[in-house]
């Protein structure tokens, strides 16, 4: 793999909003992300640039990676949320121990197969156990219908929780489905 793996930098908003946006016209986006391409490409510059900063390189509350091919073009990111127990989640309840929250899966489409999206796991997943607290596991969630991503995770690691969350403005009663991986033993 040419890719290098690496924490997003802060003025790299740009880039950060590029591939969001990529994403977002992805066939898969639907089932993907909490999020719609018409929405974010009305965002002004200072949402992005915010955004962006808010999960750079030095930030302790999230990290962006990306797969920076070698013509400096990114072709992957994930970004993973720091979730302190006892204190409110995006999704869910509060946790019971810290945790962090892998969010923005995405591999542009000529660059899947590659081992990209396993080496941004491997990134995110190491960067967890990283942290101070310690972080006891990392969760992810996948929409029920996205057997892809659900394949995915599942050769990552991931395992089903059992637990599950309604789709936010989906009248048709679909789920997302809560993945996890604990910590291992000595780590």
């Amino acid at each position: 793999m040419e890719h290098v793996i690496r924490p997003v930098r802060a003025d790299e908003w740009r880039e950060a909003r590029e591939i969001r946006l990529a994403a977002l016209q992805d066939p898969a986006a639907p089932l993907a992300f909490l999020d719609t391409y018409e929405a974010a490409v009305e965002r002004p510059d200072a949402y992005w640039q915010e955004r962006t900063a808010g999960a750079a390189e030095d930030s302790d509350g999230a990290h962006q990676f990306v797969a920076e091919a070698p013509d400096g073009s990114w072709d992957g990111t994930v970004t993973v949320l720091v979730e302190r127990a006892g204190e409110d989640t995006r999704f869910g309840t509060a946790p019971e121990v810290d945790q962090t929250h892998v969010v923005g899966v995405y591999v542009r489409p000529g660059a899947r197969g590659a081992g990209l999206a396993d080496a941004l796991f491997r990134a995110a997943v190491e960067w967890s156990w990283s942290l101070a607290g310690p972080v006891r596991r990392v969760r992810l969630y996948v929409h029920e219908r996205n057997g892809r991503a659900e394949s995915f995770y599942r050769k990552a690691g991931f395992v089903p929780t059992g637990d599950s969350l309604p789709l936010e403005g989906d009248a048709s009663g679909a789920r997302e489905v809560e993945y996890e991986v604990r910590r291992p033993a000595g780590v």
